[in-house]
């Protein structure tokens, strides 16, 4: 009898537990956790619960696969892998994706209403359910109480970018790097509402994508890198495969083939390309400006289309970069015709051209983008002044290359020290007199791999500037705040650690303060 009235008043205290387990917990929805900002953000104090019954449920399956990564990106952070469901109508529980859409216009554009029981994303496309994705894994908290327990403040979110290019560059050229570290950089841009990975394809050091119907690019030009390693290259498949990795991750892929100058690995294995008098040697040094294709040959143009074409097959996102910067053995006049001829060349293959500030000598036009990178803004004032498009790359601000101070243990400094509060620091729409948000598709963050040989110095180098940078591609100009920007990076640098990445801890950042 008394066993009996023990396991009853035990049995009464579990379920009792179990109640009070599913009562909702207060919470406050607030920006501290969030980089980038959002749009609007609006806190009603309770959470939502993550529990092994939580299900994610889609009302079309062409959501299956972004469902599919947010169901894992909960798993990384909660070790609960919610299943994924169909349903014709929004359920009065768990997690609803929904891309029939809403009044916000925008691919990227996206909706949270997180209430006690029952989430909806809202968007007009999946871009938009996977912009959302993001936000919602940077609210997940962890409760400790009588048990632990993972929340999501409750409230509602209403959000799109600012720029619709918000880009990052990797240079495999100097430092060759395989698929899986491009994935890994891919997947940790994404998760700050990046989506422009553009690929450094070819250098003087060296060439990396497969060019079939000129194999010696890769079999000689590619076999080599700054510093004397064995270099490398992508095959055609392998590059179709971070294409596609990219795309389910709402990330265009942009390559480049820089050119006519940065071409000393194309003309090592090809001579007949060679705009120079000197005899082209394979090169693992660091210095630019001595290499150049010969553009007055037409041989040198069969070479263009070939790449262009091959590389317009395997790329499923609108733009070709043709480099163009620092050929300083390239009169003034054959580069301009070569930049004109090729920008032909681009458009035949439905492309759309980007080139470093140097093209707006030749004749750009609206359909053109001017990328600006240098000191001088008189290149970018050109280019605005014919039409075209720019993207804003400024050295002092957006190069991941550059030390964050004088005692950083990789980097360069040409274009002087880049800290943390130098990357955020500076506004897009007010960079350069006369270039004005209208004229601007959106930013993007070089690095340059001179000194760069590892994943561990991708990372040091690129975190936390790009966070920076992705909110100033996508927050609300006047949610642009340094302070509170300091604040929501503490809460990224355990976040930035619970994901393995090796970050500068930069002295300006309270890091202990979390």
């Amino acid at each position: 009898m008394i066993k009996k009235t023990i396991t009853a008043l035990t049995l009464g205290m579990l379920m009792q537990l179990g109640v009070s387990c599913q009562k909702p917990i207060p919470a406050q929805l607030s920006s501290d956790n969030l980089i980038p900002l959002p749009v609007q953000i609006q806190a009603d104090g309770s959470s939502y619960l993550i529990n092994e019954k939580t299900i994610i449920y889609i009302d079309d399956t062409e959501l299956t696969e972004v469902a599919n990564l947010l169901s894992q990106q909960i798993k990384g952070r909660t070790g609960i892998t919610p299943k994924v469901m169909t349903t014709e109508q929004a359920p009065s529980k768990g997690i609803y994706l929904s891309a029939s859409g809403i009044e916000t216009k925008g691919e990227e554009a996206y909706q949270i209403k997180i209430g006690e029981k029952a989430i909806q994303i809202l968007a007009n496309h999946p871009a938009g359910i996977f912009r959302a994705s993001q936000t919602i894994e940077q609210l997940i908290s962890k409760h400790v109480a009588e048990t632990v327990s993972w929340i999501i403040p409750s409230g509602a979110i209403s959000d799109y970018p600012q720029f619709e290019y918000r880009g990052m560059m990797l240079d495999v050229s100097r430092h060759f790097f395989g698929v899986k570290d491009v994935k890994r950089v891919i997947d940790l841009a994404a998760s700050y509402k990046i989506n422009v990975l553009h690929m450094h394809l070819s250098d003087d050091q060296g060439w990396r994508i497969e060019i079939k119907s000129w194999p010696k690019l890769t079999s000689v030009g590619g076999q080599t890198q700054v510093g004397g390693g064995k270099g490398g290259f992508y095959t055609q498949e392998q590059f179709k495969d971070i294409v596609a990795y990219a795309k389910q991750r709402y990330i265009t892929i942009v390559p480049e083939i820089d050119m006519p100058g940065h071409t000393n690995a194309a003309v090592v294995a090809y001579p007949e390309l060679n705009g120079t008098k000197k005899k082209a040697e394979l090169y693992t040094g660091t210095k630019v400006g001595f290499s150049t294709l010969a553009t007055r040959k037409e041989v040198t143009y069969q070479f263009v289309d070939d790449v262009v074409r091959e590389l317009a097959a395997i790329t499923d996102g609108p733009y070709i970069h043709i480099g163009g910067d620092e050929s300083h053995v390239t009169k003034l006049d054959d580069y301009i015709y070569f930049i004109n001829r090729t920008k032909e060349i681009v458009k035949k293959y439905n492309k759309t051209m980007i080139g470093w500030d140097e093209i707006a000598h030749a004749d750009i036009d609206e359909t053109d983008i001017v990328q600006y990178w240098s000191r001088e803004t008189k290149n970018v004032k050109m280019g605005v002044n014919k039409g075209a498009k720019v993207l804003l790359s400024p050295n002092k601000h957006t190069y991941l290359d550059m030390k964050y101070n004088k005692d950083s243990r990789i980097g360069l400094d040409w274009a002087g020290l880049v800290e943390v509060d130098q990357a955020y620091n500076w506004n897009p729409e007010t960079l350069v007199e006369g270039v004005g948000k209208e004229n601007i598709l959106g930013i993007e963050s070089p690095l340059w791999t001179e000194t760069v040989e590892t994943m561990d110095d991708i990372e040091y180098l690129v975190f936390p500037r790009l966070l920076g940078h992705a909110e100033l591609g996508w927050s609300p100009v006047e949610k642009q705040n340094w302070e509170s920007y300091k604040v929501r990076l503490v809460k990224h640098g355990k976040r930035l650690e619970e994901l393995g990445v090796d970050f500068y801890k930069s002295k300006l950042i309270p890091w202990d303060s979390e």
